[in-house]
């Protein structure tokens, strides 16, 4: 199954079945002779930003530092009231900070999406129920190792975006299938009810495969309606594709909300030796 990535289309493939300004605060020793007088103006800063990460927001508000002037009034310590005046202004210097927060939040969510996280819709039923047709799932280009039970998206056999679950692993003999009609791999069957389409069958053709070192066996959970490495053993590899495909492992469903969770590896594959 072809996936989309949520920001460029993709072909499926086809498979089987504010500044507020400065403000100015005059004072000066009250006129006695020819007392001139004097302005004074210190402009503060303020200014909230808001950072932007994918669909996750955080504000950050700055707070500025107003300056003040005193006065000296008649009796020599303040103003009329005898107090110091005081003043807080926002200077131009808050909506340069805002812009840099901005700026800064949407660096910030590009380098995530290019680098580490991924989002990308699932167009197809090869994965059902596990994923549906509509979901949206975030890929971790930052897994590691490529592990047996991994839902990963990889660069298809066709060349676009392609979602499956990875069986075996390098150096793996993967086979179908034992006389319960259950997957084996390097002799341990696998339990794929929790996983697998209700009703459907592991696999309707038989196989057994060593796996190259450095590539990796995968089938879709909607098996009757997956095309898969089953589908493309006579291309290089014989089905497999190089783990350097792998563009990341899925880890979550994040939309319909309804459906959003964690994909876990199934207990199952904690058994192949």
């Amino acid at each position: 199954m072809t996936v989309e990535p949520d920001n460029r289309s993709v072909a499926p493939d086809s498979e089987p079945g504010g500044d507020n300004g400065g403000e100015k605060h005059t004072g000066g020793p009250r006129a006695e002779k020819g007392a001139a007088a004097s302005d004074a103006d210190r402009p503060g800063t303020g200014a909230s930003g808001e950072d932007r990460a994918g669909e996750d927001r955080s504000g950050t508000e700055v707070i500025g530092v107003g300056g003040h002037v005193e006065e000296p009034g008649k009796d020599g310590k303040g103003g009329k009231d005898g107090k110091g005046g005081r003043k807080a202004s926002s200077g131009k210097g808050g909506a340069r900070e805002s812009l840099l927060l901005v700026a800064g939040g949407v660096v910030v969510a590009l380098l995530l999406q290019v680098f580490v996280f991924q989002t990308f819709r699932i167009p197809s039923e090869s994965m059902e129920h596990t994923l549906e047709v509509g979901d949206r799932v975030v890929v971790n280009k930052f897994h590691g190792d490529t592990e047996r039970g991994d839902v990963v998206v990889f660069t298809g056999w066709r060349g676009g975006d392609t979602i499956k679950r990875v069986i075996a692993v390098g150096g793996d003999t993967v086979k179908c299938c034992d006389d319960q009609k259950r997957i084996t791999v390097n002799g341990v069957p696998l339990d794929e009810k929790d996983y697998l389409y209700p009703d459907d069958f592991p696999s309707g053709s038989k196989f057994e495969k060593v796996v190259p070192k450095g590539r990796l066996w995968v089938m879709g959970d909607h098996r009757s309606a997956s095309g898969d490495s089953r589908s493309h053993e006579k291309t290089e590899g014989e089905g497999t594709i190089p783990e350097s495909a792998v563009v990341g492992r899925a880890f979550a469903i994040i939309w319909p909300l309804s459906r959003a969770g964690l994909l876990s590896t199934p207990e199952t594959f904690t058994k192949v030796r």
